[in-house]
Parts: C-alpha cells; structure tokens; sequence
C-alpha cells in the first residue's frame, strides 16, 4: 500500500485527505461519517470522536477554565475580550486533547473539533437555550462569533481547534416541538436576521464546521436542506469545511417532520444535501442507501475527504515536532492567570440597571451588617450556565461578598425562598424562609437580594432537572415566590440592592419602580461571585451593555411560534423596553464629542450639520468621536454607532458598529469606527439587499438613539443625516 501522499506534507491538506480517502473501503468510508469515527488499523487511522463543546470553556471533560456563560460574554460588547477568551479555551482544549492522547483515552468530549459558537439569533426571551448565543442582533452576534473563532482556530499553518457555528438556521425555539417544528420565515427576515451571522462566521472567521439544525426551515429540515447547505452556505458563501448534523436531528426526517419515508432515504437526503457527518448513528444505513441508488459513493467521499481535510488541519496526521500546539502541556489547565482572566471577564459583562441616588457602590467603611438574601446567593448552578465545564473553584456571590468584606462588615445569610417552588422544605407550609429573611433584613444596614434563574429552568429539552420540561419559560416573571421576597425585603426599609443572575431577559418593572439599585451579572462564571462583590464594593466599575431586550411583559411579545420578526427585539419592536438592548450604567460619567462622519475621499459632516450629498453610503463612511471619562473612576465605555436607513417600513435603527474603550478619570480619546456600505444596506422582500436613495441617519453615542434609552441615560446619542441620490442599487 502506498500512504506517500496522504503524509507527505508538502501536499495541501484537501489533497492529501483525498488520497487517503482513496484507500478505503465503502464500508470504512461509511463508518467515518459517523462522530464517533473508528480507527482503520490497516491504514493506520485512529479513532476519532468529533463531538466536543466548548461554548465558554471546555466543557464535560473534567477540568476547565469555565468562564462567564456566552450571552454574559455578549454583554462585554467587547470584541477583544471574545477574542483573548477563546485563545484561553483554546490553549486548554490543546493541553487536555495532548494529555488525553498520551493516555490513550479517545472519548467523547475528548477531541478538537469544539461544536460552538452558537450563533442563532436569540428572538424571543422565552427561549431556554438563547444564554448559549451572543443575544438578539445579528451584527453582534456576527462580531462576536467571528471573534470567537478566530481565537479557537489560531492563524498558523495548523488550526489550534476547529470551531463551528450552530444551529443553521432559523432555530430558537421553541424546545419541546423542535424536533417537528417548521419554522416560516418571509426571505426578508432570513436575510435581515437569521443568516447576517452565520455568513460573517463562514465569509470572515472562517469557521471550519457549520452544524445544521433540529427544526425545518420553510418545510424543508435543516440538516438536508438544499437552499441552506448547497445554495446558500456552499454556493453564495463558498464554504469549504464540513457540516454535521445536530444530535439525532435525521432521525426525525422520518419519525417527525415526515419529509422522508424511510432511514435510507432520510440518509439520502441528508447527505446528498451536504451534510458530511452524522451526530448520531443512522449514516451507517449510507451502505444500503448506496446499494439502492439512492446516493452515489462519490458524494460519500466528497464527504470523508472534508471530515479528514479537518483533522488534516489540526495536524492530526504530521509529525508531532511539526505541530507547535503539541507541546502545549496540561499545566497550561486553569492556571492562575486564567482564572484572573476568568474573573476580569465576569467584571466586564455586569450591566448595571439601575443606580437611584448612587447606591453603589457600597461602602465597607459605612456599613456594619450586610443581608445577602435569595435563592441565587449561594448557587453554584447560577454561575455557569448549560455546556459547561468543571472548575477547580466555585465563588458564589454570598461567598464572594464575603470574602471581600473579611472582617470589615458582619454578612447574614437567608435563602429567603426557593427558586421556583412555594416551599424550601417539603414538610413545610408554603412561605417557610420569609421570617429569617425579614429578620435578617431588620438586622442589616443594606440587603443584596440575588434573585433569577438558574439553568435547571432555562435550558435545552431534556437536560437533566431542567424544572419546566422543554427548557422553555412560561412566561418572563422572577419564577416562585421570588417577587413577593423582594416586596418584603423593601418593605423593611432598609436600602435594597437586586442582584440578577440569569441567562435571559426577566421582567421586573416592580423592581425598576421601587428597588434603587439593579445590576444583571448573567451567568457569570466559576470566578463570579468575586466578580459581583468586585463590582458591588467598587473594585470594578460596571461597563456591560444589555445584548437582548428586557421587556416589560411577555403580553408584548408575539406568539413563541411566530419566526416573524414584526414587533421582536430592538430592531422591530414599538413599545418602549423596560430596559433597552445597548444599555447599561456606569459609576464613573461619559462625553462623547465632536462627533462627525467622513467620506473616504475625506468630505466630513458634523452632527450639527445639514444632510450632505457629499457623504455618501455608496463607498462607505468612517465614524469619528471623542470620548471622555468625566467623572473620578476609571471604567470602560462602549461607543454604538446605528443606522437608520430611507426604508421607513423596515427596521428600527440597528447597530453597525461598535468599540469599547478603557479611560482613566479626566482621559480622552478619538474613536473611529468604519462602517462598509454594506452597513447601509436594507434587504427588500425578495431577499435581495439594496442602497436605498433618500437620508440616511447616523447615531454615534453610548445607546440605541430610542426614548427609553435616552431617559435612562440622560443623554442622546449624536444624530448625523446623509443623504443618498440616485437609483436604488443592489449590494448582493
């Protein structure tokens, strides 16, 4: 036999996995389209198992760095932060996969190819599993996955892991009719807000995987639909890695969405649509499909050579000494530095809410007695969210508050109530932990109230105790007897601080009304209870932007089923939000200044200049403003730049770009913000993106330029028009 080609490492990667495609078996090819891929012992191949997850750190393999949940990271609205996280996942998923393969351990959950990011568009807050994505707009969305995979993947000759984007597409709920829902969505949405993210991590992260998923979109199943997997990810987009399916999502062609008859036929589509690996077991009926006629081996082989082009990439068929990332070790595992940056990450995704009277931060030498109360205050299950790993450590934020007040202030503790249920205790009456609340409320000089979710009631159907079945929400309310905790708790009249930890938009306008202080920290990660005193006592000043929209009600919102974006998230919702995407306070003061947009040819327009032709979306315009941190705290300011295009029927003004910027107290500085044309672009109902002729409005600012956002901040951002003639002009 002659394995020259496939090792010889001056033959492109595609190439050589050709080759030693070529060596096989139909039979051997078959079985290595399924995740857990056998070794071929006459060719030398190993087993290989494909399925592993890395949504924000290594997950369900022992011993990670497990980081603040991926909607938390969203809220950083911090490109480089994304970026140097990843890097982190990824030099510890190299360190784990080196010291698995010494030990011959090939597992699940063992390999390179990481299943995440997920990038599905969180539309509706109801959805459990929308705190495994980056929030509700597609641009950010698109920001953070690029970002995301690029501090996976690396940029050498080899890939450090390979990175996928989940779930193509149209899928966020909801979870217990996923695996027969079909969800119908007009061309204009799919190119306004289902796809923008996904294209960004193919066209630029240059993802190596794409995973199809569980639901149909407009009839056809995801996982074998020729209009996403051929037309629109192979043919407009020119993806050249590898999709597989979600877990056990063919089997439902036939038992459920009943777009096949039969196994072999469910195969035949599936993989004469593209879909090259089965998370699950029915490809192996790939052998029959082929006897009948139903799928040529040449498309099996089209989809081995991609599955070993991958694994080629990873360096998994090289010399050792040739793969630098095979000399990463395992004490390279949650060491101290990345649990600092674990840490710091978890400060920067803290959105601060409310902050009636500059309440925090706290100060330690004010206050003698502290009562930290809630079901959330000791959890470790509010830390980390679903897909995690297991951490070393957990700080819980009781644990963390009192760590940082060490003997400086007396901490008490309640429960107050339980998560969701009526009762802590079973044998209990109904209410059993309000008396030591109240009392400990009496007794203390502040109460910090840490309330929400935990994902044993937001999550994906079927995890293990997820309490509401599906891993929907009912509804978008502080679940059990929650509200009427925070009721007493204010009743004592004793300052009041909500601390919120989820991975979703809670509805707590009674809280916004009467609580003075309110600050969202998500899921916050292993190291997050430190993070959350960090914040509360002023050790770090808050600086996360909302990355979804906190409604008041779920009566605002359409029906869950409903994939229309009419009325959904920032960018088509009427109604003022209780508190805005984009959103959040700080504990130091901003200025933005001198705000102005130039054309590249360097024509510039000031905010308080009239429209100007001269600046035109056509090549593009570059944003310019300076900031300024007036107040005496260093912080972080997230400057957004949205756009408002001529199309008065089509979405509010969305986000297009956006860049954080660290400011010591009296520090300026110039931010520039390039935004392409295709920032101006608007998808008309067949789909198709245009440049509109009429006024285009720039906002340049610290939030979306809507009312709320403006009476919530105190100021609005600078409002710049230019003006577009001519004929209306297709982009794409």
């Amino acid at each position: 036999m002659n394995t020259a080609q496939w090792l010889d490492e001056s033959k492109s990667y595609e190439e050589r996995a050709k080759a030693l495609v070529g060596e096989m078996t139909l039979e051997e090819k078959v079985f290595q389209t399924l995740f857990s891929a056998p070794a071929i012992e006459r060719l030398g191949v190993p087993a290989y198992n494909y399925w592993n997850e890395a949504l924000h750190g290594v997950a369900r393999a022992g011993v990670a760095t497990v980081f603040p949940q991926a909607i938390g990271l969203a809220a950083s609205f911090d490109e480089e932060l994304i970026a140097q996280v990843a890097d982190t996942i990824s030099t510890e998923a190299r360190a784990k996969f080196n010291m698995q393969q010494k030990y011959g351990d090939r597992d699940i959950y063992k390999g390179l190819t990481f299943w995440s990011p997920n990038v599905n568009i969180f539309r509706d807050p109801r959805w459990g599993r929308g705190h495994e994505t980056f929030g509700e707009d597609p641009f950010l969305s698109g920001r953070l996955g690029v970002r995301f995979i690029r501090g996976m993947q690396g940029n050498g000759r080899y890939m450090k892991v390979a990175a996928c984007a989940k779930h193509f597409a149209v899928h966020s709920g909801p979870e217990d009719q996923r695996h027969s829902f079909n969800a119908v969505v007009s061309e204009q949405d799919l190119r306004e807000t289902y796809l923008p993210a996904f294209r960004a991590c193919v066209t630029e992260g240059g993802v190596e995987a794409v995973m199809g998923a569980y639901n149909r979109t407009n009839g056809e199943a995801c996982c074998g639909s020729r209009k996403l997997l051929v037309d629109i990810l192979r043919g407009e987009w020119k993806f050249g890695g590898h999709v597989t399916s979600d877990c056990w999502a063919l089997k439902d062609f036939h038992e459920f969405h009943m777009v096949t008859k039969n196994q072999e036929e469910t195969v035949a589509l599936a993989m004469n649509s593209g879909c090259d690996l089965n998370c699950g077991n029915l490809y192996v009926h790939l052998l029959q499909a082929v006897r009948d006629g139903l799928v040529e081996e040449s498309a099996i082989d089209r989809a081995v050579t991609r599955l070993f082009t991958t694994r080629m990439k990873l360096g998994l068929f090289d010399q050792k000494d040739e793969v630098p990332y095979n000399e990463i070790g395992y004490e390279q595992v949650d060491t101290q530095e990345n649990r600092e940056l674990n840490r710091e990450a978890s400060r920067r995704t803290i959105c601060l809410l409310k902050n009636e009277n500059n309440l925090l931060p706290l100060n330690l030498s004010e206050i003698k007695t502290i009562g930290v109360i809630g079901p959330n205050a000791d959890n470790r299950k509010a830390l980390v969210g679903n897909y995690e790993g297991t951490a070393s450590e957990y700080v819980t934020v009781l644990e963390g508050i009192r760590e940082l007040a060490g003997d400086k202030a007396r901490i008490m503790y309640s429960e107050g109530c339980h998560l969701f249920r009526d009762r802590v205790q079973g044998l209990g009456q109904p209410n059993d932990r309000m008396a030591e609340a109240k009392a400990v409320a009496q007794m203390s000089d502040v109460v910090i109230a840490v309330l929400g979710l935990d994902p044993g009631l937001e999550g994906e159907e079927g995890d293990q105790g997820n309490e509401f079945a599906s891993g929907d929400k009912p509804n978008l309310e502080l679940p059990g007897l929650q509200e009427q905790l925070l009721k007493a708790l204010a009743e004592c009249g004793k300052p009041v601080v909500l601390v919120l930890l989820g991975g979703s938009a809670i509805a707590v306008p009674w809280a916004d009304e009467h609580i003075p202080a309110i600050v969202d920290a998500w899921y916050p990660g292993a190291q997050g209870g430190r993070a959350v005193a960090d914040v509360l006592f002023g050790q770090a000043c808050p600086e996360g932007k909302l990355p979804v929209t906190f409604y008041r009600t779920t009566e605002e919102l359409p029906a869950f089923t409903d994939y229309a974006m009419k009325n959904r998230t920032y960018r088509y919702m009427k109604q003022p939000a209780l508190y805005p995407f984009g959103y959040g306070l700080s504990y130091t003061t901003w200025e933005i200044s001198d705000a102005r947009v130039e054309a590249a040819e360097g024509e510039k327009l000031g905010a308080a200049a009239s429209a100007s032709a001269k600046v035109s979306p056509d090549d593009g315009v570059v944003c310019r403003a300076v900031l300024t941190n007036t107040g005496n705290t260093a912080g972080a300011q997230t400057v957004q730049v949205y756009v408002k295009t001529p199309l008065e029927s089509g979405p509010n003004a969305q986000l297009k770009g956006l860049r954080k910027i660290r400011l010591l107290p009296g520090e300026s500085a110039e931010v520039t913000i390039s935004l392409a044309k295709e920032a101006f672009g608007v998808y008309n109902e067949r789909g198709v993106r245009v440049l509109l002729p009429g006024e285009y409005r720039i906002y340049i600012g610290m939030s979306q330029p809507d009312a709320r956002s403006v009476e919530l901040l105190g100021v609005a951002p600078s409002e710049i028009t230019i003006v577009r003639e001519g004929a209306e002009t297709v982009i794409d």
